[in-house]
C-alpha cells in the first residue's frame, strides 16, 4: 500500500475498517469492565505517531478515549516533580488515554535538545520503571510504542512538511535539527530501550517506513493483546506481523 494514500482511504480500505470495528468492540469492553489503558506513541520526528493516533481515534467514543499531547511545561510545572503533570491526565476507569509523546520525552528528546540536564536525566531513568511497575500493579495497562524510521525516510518527510501547506504546522525547531542530531537521537534511544524495556513494560517497536502498514500493525498489536467479546468476528487477522513489530525488553 502506498505511502501517501488520500484521506478517502480511511473510508474505503476494508482492513482499516475491520480493525476499527474491532477497536470499537474493545472500547465497549473497556468501558463495561472499568479498564484503564495507556498507549504511548513515541518515535523520531515524522515517524507517523500523530497519524497512527488519528486512525485509532477515528470511530472511538471520545467520551471514553482521550489524546494527551502536553505542551512544554510552564514555569510552575518545571518546579514540580517531573511525572506530576502526566499522572494528572491518567485514565479513569473505563477509559483509554493515548499519549502523543509522553514522559519519555526526558529519555530522548530533552537530553538531545538540551532541555534537561544530566542530573534530571539520570533521576528520570532511575525512577521511571519503578513508577511504571506501580501503575501496572494497580491495574493500569501500559503499551509503549516506538515508531522507527530510516534516516532517508525522515529526510523525505521533513522536505514534504516544508512545502505542504497542510503539514507546515508540524514543523518545529526540534524538527529542523532532527537530521543533524540523528546519531545523538540513536544513542539516547538505545539507552532508553536498554534501561526501560522490561518484560512487564516492553517497548513495542513498529517499523514506520510505510505509514499505513505501521498504523495497522499498531492497531493489530493492541487488539491482539486484549480479550474482549466478539474478538475477531470481522475475520481480520489480529496477529501482528513479526516483520513489522518487534520487542525490546
Amino acid at each position: 500500500m502506498g505511502e501517501n494514500l488520500p484521506f478517502l482511504s480511511l473510508e474505503t480500505d476494508q482492513e482499516y475498517i475491520n480493525l476499527q470495528i474491532e477497536l470499537v468492540k474493545m472500547q465497549k469492553w473497556v468501558r463495561e469492565k472499568g479498564k484503564r489503558i495507556i498507549i504511548i506513541f513515541e518515535g523520531r520526528d515524522t515517524a507517523g505517531k500523530g497519524g497512527a493516533i488519528m486512525r485509532f481515534m477515528r470511530f472511538l467514543n471520545p467520551r471514553a478515549c482521550r489524546v494527551v499531547a502536553l505542551p512544554k511545561p510552564t514555569k510552575i510545572e518545571k518546579g514540580q516533580w517531573y511525572f506530576q503533570r502526566y499522572i494528572q491526565v491518567f485514565p479513569n476507569p473505563g477509559e483509554f488515554v493515548l499519549f502523543d509523546r509522553s514522559w519519555y520525552n526526558r529519555a530522548v528528546v530533552e537530553p538531545v535538545m538540551g532541555f534537561c540536564n544530566k542530573k534530571q536525566y539520570k533521576l528520570f531513568m532511575k525512577q521511571v520503571i519503578d513508577l511504571e511497575n506501580m501503575f501496572i500493579d494497580d491495574g493500569i495497562t501500559i503499551i509503549k510504542f516506538w515508531f522507527s524510521i530510516d534516516s532517508e525516510v525522515q529526510k523525505k518527510r521533513l522536505e514534504e512538511r516544508k512545502v505542504d501547506p497542510l503539514k507546515q504546522w508540524k514543523m518545529s525547531t526540534v524538527d529542523t535539527l532532527a537530521q543533524q542530531k540523528w546519531e545523538e537521537y540513536t544513542k539516547y534511544k538505545e539507552a532508553m530501550f536498554k534501561l526501560t524495556g522490561t518484560k512487564k513494560s516492553p517497548w513495542v517497536i513498529i517499523d514506520g517506513n510505510n505509514k499505513d502498514i505501521a498504523r495497522k500493525e499498531a492497531m493489530r498489536y493492541v487488539l491482539h493483546h486484549h480479550d474482549y467479546p466478539g474478538k475477531g468476528d470481522t475475520g481480520i487477522n489480529l496477529t501482528p506481523s513479526p516483520t513489522i513489530v518487534s520487542y525490546n525488553h
